[in-house]
């Protein structure tokens, strides 16, 4: 029957133009016996799967659908174990009455349908979709190694014989915890992940993705609790590390090969109550690292490539942990990077290779630190020399002396920005001298997600004040018309609307006038405003220009900068103002009562509280910006809350995060009146309480 298949297919497609018969009697003499016409068409570049079905579908008038668009019955999922779906490769769609209705990305035999009726029960009716769209939704649907863990009779750990690279494609073939294991590296790596957290609790596990920055739920079988330690264990033996020892956090790492990728898995285990919690780094061997695509505009491009060909001096990269700097001083170094220069590096962990420069891994447990590295690494007259971090006041003073005695060295600091790095090391012990002698530049960095270019359109619902705000804060001409971009959602950014990050940078040049403040021991404060002053841009200004070049968001910029640095949407008209001053809404607002709860996040020293939930009535009145209610607990303006607010509506409550912007002691002493905005009220959430709003005002 499939040659049936295969011979219809071609008519369709010769009749259409879409292919010659030359190149399918080619492919068809090459063709084994397992494959099919459709998958030897894709395999060689000719045709599209969806090209291909579409054909083969109107020929035997069988519907095709994309599966993603598709509306799939919980009952239809419900009646088919997921051992038949996986081993018959196809996708339950809908039930009705004894007629199921199944996705597949080939026509189904008579033989194979009555298979399936016979384990089913039902009567089958085919559909056709692409088969990557299928192996999505049964993963989906069923969860992540569903299909493995149906093959598994009970948990257990096998003996695997250790190869120094394994090719995780060829692997996935086995039914057992490796391919389990194999399955979950490979789910993640498809989807741009960055990191897994493996997360043991009382009754499940849960597996979570770091995708550009952000946390997100991986769809797995709740049978994957089972299957728990087999599954810590298989990791723990890829990495060597000690698998009877449940007590103490342990590191290892491991390599393994997929899609003719080699990726360096860094993974880590912490012990807790429940069983290891475990975090896999997905780290490729080999990346190609470019200036050009960090994301640094222009005039900041030629400002970088200017410090990085200084023959003397260091240059230090500042963040948090995640924010991109080794990634940036990679990129440099690979622009520096020719036969005439020896570079070294000293790093902990070595994340990538480089070839043509010489890495060193740092040892702290039988004393080789960076301080002793360093030491050694002049005796091997190096050009460049990159230190991972500087961490204390051995290592900073090693790299300044080294900086000043003609080497160019590149490092990073722990700081949220540029002027920060000047105050954290001469609170560290170096002296003012040294420092405005030899330091070239600090740069601090952030890393933002990238609006999705498939599903962009223009952010109608930004208030026009963030619009003045941002022309205001880049010292732009006053101009109404300014588009904002956001992600609709679609399937290339996992209906996330966001693909990839980009980094915003803020470039702080130690010339004469800033080497002067830091031999005076200036503040960080004092520095940033000198180096405003003499056109250094801040991370949220450059932020800023990003959002106006439609590459993020403004919700971005304000999740990744510190919130002393930018205060920006509290200073929209709907809360800016105090509850006596009068000024004209954005949005309707009425007086009403409605139960909600908060908890507090954060304080505006930025100091995290022990979160404690309470309900209120909502009073005063209430808004899609803004609310006030009545507490009596006292919040200071800057304050952060988790804010759950219960519509009368019989939709699920509200969940944003709110921003306090004033606070009003009620003249009976009884307690407080609190205003708030809305900091990431979704735009469905915001259309919602504006309904509300309009209904009861009426």
């Amino acid at each position: 029957m499939p040659k049936d298949f295969d011979r219809i297919l071609k008519e369709a497609l010769v009749s259409k133009g879409l292919v010659s018969e030359e190149e399918i009697n080619s492919l068809l003499r090459k063709k084994n016996i397992q494959e099919n016409l459709i998958s030897l068409l894709v395999k060689s570049n000719l045709l599209e799967e969806e090209d291909c079905l579409k054909a083969l579908g109107e020929r035997l008038n069988i519907p095709y659908i994309k599966l993603k668009q598709f509306s799939i019955q919980k009952e239809a999922i419900e009646k088919v174990p997921s051992r038949i779906a996986f081993y018959y490769k196809f996708m339950p769609l809908k039930l009705r009455e004894r007629t199921l209705t199944v996705a597949v990305s080939y026509p189904l035999d008579v033989k194979i349908q009555d298979e399936i009726r016979a384990h089913l029960g039902y009567e089958i009716e085919v559909v056709l979709s692409c088969e990557e769209e299928i192996q999505e939704m049964l993963k989906k649907y069923y969860g992540l190694g569903a299909q493995t863990m149906e093959k598994i009779s009970t948990p257990r750990v096998e003996k695997i014989k250790e190869e120094k690279i394994e090719d995780i494609e060829e692997l996935v073939e086995d039914a057992s915890v490796v391919r389990l294991v194999n399955e979950i590296i490979l789910d993640a790596y498809k989807k741009r992940a960055t990191d897994i957290h493996i997360e043991p609790y009382r009754d499940s596990v849960s597996i979570r993705y770091r995708i550009d920055g952000v946390l997100y739920e991986a769809e797995v079988n709740p049978q994957i609790r089972d299957f728990f330690l087999p599954i810590i264990s298989r990791i723990k033996i890829m990495c060597n590390l000690n698998i009877v020892e449940r007590r103490l956090p342990q590191d290892g790492r491991a390599i393994v090969k997929t899609q003719e990728q080699t990726l360096d898995l860094r993974i880590s285990t912490l012990p807790t109550p429940f069983g290891e919690s475990v975090v896999i780094r997905i780290l490729p061997v080999k990346m190609l690292f470019s200036l050009e695509k960090l994301g640094l505009l222009e005039e900041d491009l030629k400002i970088l490539e200017d410090l990085i060909k200084k023959s003397y001096g260091i240059i230090f990269i500042t963040g948090p942990t995640g924010s991109g700097k080794t990634t940036t001083l990679y990129a440099c170094l690979s622009k520096i990077n020719t036969r005439d220069k020896k570079i070294i590096t000293i790093e902990d962990p070595i994340e990538y290779e480089m070839k043509g420069i010489t890495q060193v891994q740092v040892m702290p447990e039988i004393g080789f630190s960076f301080a002793r590295g360093l030491r050694s690494i002049l005796r091997h007259d190096p050009d460049v020399i990159m230190v991972g971090e500087v961490r204390d006041l051995e290592t900073a003073e090693i790299a300044i002396r080294v900086a000043l005695t003609g080497h160019l060295v590149l490092s990073t600091l722990h700081t949220k920005d540029a002027a920060s790095g000047v105050t954290r090391l001469l609170d560290i012990g170096i002296e003012p001298y040294l420092l405005s002698s030899s330091v070239e530049a600090f740069i601090a960095q952030r890393l933002v997600r990238v609006v999705c270019p498939h599903c962009k359109e223009p952010d109608i619902e930004i208030p026009y004040q963030l619009k003045e705000r941002i022309i205001s804060e880049l010292g732009l001409p006053s101009e109404k018309e300014v588009t904002i971009f956001k992600g609709r959602g679609c399937q290339e950014c996992n209906f996330t609307g966001f693909l990839g990050r980009t980094g915003i940078y803020e470039i702080l040049l130690v010339d004469d006038s800033i080497g002067e403040l830091i031999l005076r021991r200036a503040t960080s404060t004092e520095i940033k405003k000198v180096a405003i002053s003499r056109g250094m841009h801040t991370l949220h200004q450059d932020g800023w220009r990003k959002v106006l070049l439609g590459v993020t968001t403004p919700q971005e910029i304000v999740r990744v900068v510190s919130s002393q640095d930018i205060n920006v949407l509290e200073g929209t008209k709907e809360f800016s103002l105090s509850p006596s001053q009068e000024d004209k809404r954005i949005y309707p607002r009425i007086s009403s009562k409605v139960n909600l709860r908060y908890k507090v996040i954060k304080t505006p020293e930025g100091k995290l509280l022990s979160p404690s939930e309470e309900k209120f009535n909502l009073t005063d009145n209430i808004s899609a910006g803004g609310l006030a209610f009545f507490s009596s607990q006292h919040l200071n303006p800057g304050t952060i809350l988790q804010l759950k607010v219960e519509l009368p509506d019989g939709n699920p409550p509200m969940e944003s995060l709110v921003k306090v912007v004033w606070t009003k002691e009620i003249p009976s002493g009884e307690g407080y009146e609190i205003g708030v905005c809305f900091l990431d009220l979704t735009g469905s959430e915001r259309a919602r309480l504006t309904k509300y709003v309009e209904e009861e005002k009426f």
